[in-house]
């Protein structure tokens, strides 16, 4: 426990000057004052000295700052880019020295002579060694890295109560969720053994598709500290030569990405949750590599749908399916105040109808904002989902700035059968609306026989004082002021969600006749 009460007071000296400034964001002296407006300049630079904080404070609070950049829902959107930026790469010997582990684990399997390091991240280290005539790659996890770990999150833990103690009532909802949801996570990422079966089901998965290459794995040398796979040399994906060379456009290639991301979460059920440009690569043959399946999940077959289906209630602003599938996926409780969020949810639809920058990372911000009143988690599943989309993203507008990411969504939702074509899709709202019609239709011969009958028994009838006392009553003047109303009353309907301005249109055009008849039969 000495380790323990030591590093929470070194993370807690190291975070505070950070939190003395956000403290007197609220009260200028901290104790008293008013509050103080702070540019989104200085908010960067607080994000940005965070990142270095994370970096220097190992693993696990790189891991929370990574997991952070996809919760709008905790921290402001200039924190999330920030945080977005954070990737694995620290020194190889951060940590402890990983090649022993590679001796203790290998050392009567492979040639440690012919090993070479290739890259470090915040958990393991990449070599490059020979076996059996082939080049192969080893992930190999850091040494004394799961009692590390384990004892970060412990002062995680204990650094809860202080960050729930300032915060408003929706963040500590979110706040307590995520710090269990992150445990998942992390600890997850530490199981290599899973990685190297998720890996080999993803390889599965795209046997068949040559423009993907996803290592395969040798299962002999893999263990809960390594994972053994094929060594596939390709070129960083945002190399602005690489396309140029191989004769691709960069949309060809943002579109492939796109579409292989959605296979994985929506029609195959298992996915590569980190698409950072550090993870990918092109080989020369133009086939994009996907690296590191550290950051991986599977879904069940009842997540798999609740997940397409929020895609699908998303491109076609369906407010009430997004609803519906909200509380499904439990981001929502199922006790809301459904009409409260039905409105919210209909304000953030309004709000990007007609943009022409719409982006996945803009809806979340936008839906996750506008939630903000309402008690709601993201369940790990989900938020890896969503760090896919727009990490994802990302790498495809650095490719293609112009690249429409709801387009290919769209698209790809079409060819798989998650929704009709457009023209389906129009042919059934029509369909929807005239089923709904038909009753109101139904009734209106019986309105109209009702309105005749009492016009002809003298009920209905107009009674004004005019200026100037006339001879006789005009019978037409009742049938004007009755189609002026009715005309009136139809263009109001039209707002209306259901087509009760045909109904109010029909009659206008009767008493308009009528009208007509009576100045004839008048003239005459």
């Amino acid at each position: 426990m000495n380790g323990y009460y030591r590093r929470y007071l070194q993370v807690l000296v190291r975070f505070f000057p950070v939190a003395i400034a956000f403290l007197r964001d609220r009260r200028r002296f901290l104790l008293f004052g008013p509050s103080r407006t702070v540019s989104t300049a200085v908010h960067r630079a607080r994000a940005e000295r965070l990142t270095e904080t994370m970096l220097d404070l190992g693993p696990a609070f790189i891991k929370v700052g990574q997991v952070l950049s996809t919760r709008p829902d905790i921290v402001p959107p200039t924190y999330v880019d920030v945080f977005a930026t954070l990737q694995d790469e620290v020194p190889e010997d951060a940590g402890g020295d990983p090649f022993a582990v590679l001796e203790t684990e290998l050392g009567d399997e492979i040639d440690l002579e012919t090993v070479e390091p290739v890259a470090g991240g915040s958990l393991a280290f990449v070599y490059t060694a020979e076996y059996e005539g082939d080049r192969i790659a080893l992930k190999v996890r850091r040494p004394g890295l799961v009692a590390q770990i384990e004892r970060d999150l412990r002062v995680i833990r204990g650094l809860l109560p202080l960050l729930t103690a300032f915060a408003n009532e929706r963040q500590r909802y979110s706040l307590e969720n995520a710090a269990d949801d992150f445990e998942e996570i992390i600890l997850g990422e530490l199981d290599f053994e899973r990685e190297a079966t998720i890996m080999a089901e993803i390889e599965d998965n795209f046997a068949d598709d040559d423009r993907i290459v996803v290592p395969e794995t040798y299962d002999e040398l893999c263990s809960d500290r390594v994972v053994a796979m094929e060594y596939v040399e390709g070129r960083k994906i945002t190399d602005e030569r690489v396309l140029a060379d191989l004769g691709m456009e960069p949309t060809e290639m943002a579109t492939l990405i796109a579409r292989t991301y959605l296979k994985m979460g929506l029609v195959d059920g298992v996915f590569h949750a980190d698409p950072h440009p550090g993870n990918l690569a092109v080989t020369d043959e133009g086939r994009l590599v996907i690296y590191d399946y550290g950051m991986s999940q599977r879904l069940s077959q009842q997540e798999q749908e609740d997940i397409t289906s929020l895609y699908r209630t998303l491109v076609r602003r369906d407010v009430d399916g997004l609803l519906n599938t909200l509380i499904a996926l439990e981001v929502l409780e199922p006790s809301v105040d459904r009409v409260a969020v039905r409105r919210v949810l209909e304000l953030v639809i309004d709000n990007l109808e007609g943009r022409s920058d719409v982006t996945w990372r803009l809806i979340i911000r936008e839906l996750l904002s506008m939630l903000h009143d309402f008690p709601f988690r993201i369940p790990p599943n989900v938020m890896l989902l969503m760090r896919v989309g727009t990490v994802g993203e990302g790498v495809c507008r650095s490719l293609d700035p112009e690249f429409d990411f709801i387009a290919v969504t769209r698209s790809f939702l079409v060819d798989h059968g998650f929704i009709e074509s457009e023209f389906e899709v129009l042919f059934e709202d029509v369909k929807r609306d005239l089923r709904e019609s038909v009753p109101v239709l139904a009734r209106v011969p019986a309105r109209f026989d009702a309105v005749f009958g009492q016009l002809e028994r003298g009920e209905l009838v107009v009674r004004t004082d005019p200026i100037e006392p006339t001879p006789g009553g005009d019978p037409g003047v009742g049938y004007a002021v009755l189609a002026g109303a009715l005309f009136v009353a139809t263009a109001v309907l039209t707002f209306h969600a259901q087509p009760y301005e045909l109904a109010s249109l029909a009659a206008a055009l009767v008493a308009a006749l009528q009208y007509v008849r009576t100045r004839r039969s008048k003239g005459r």
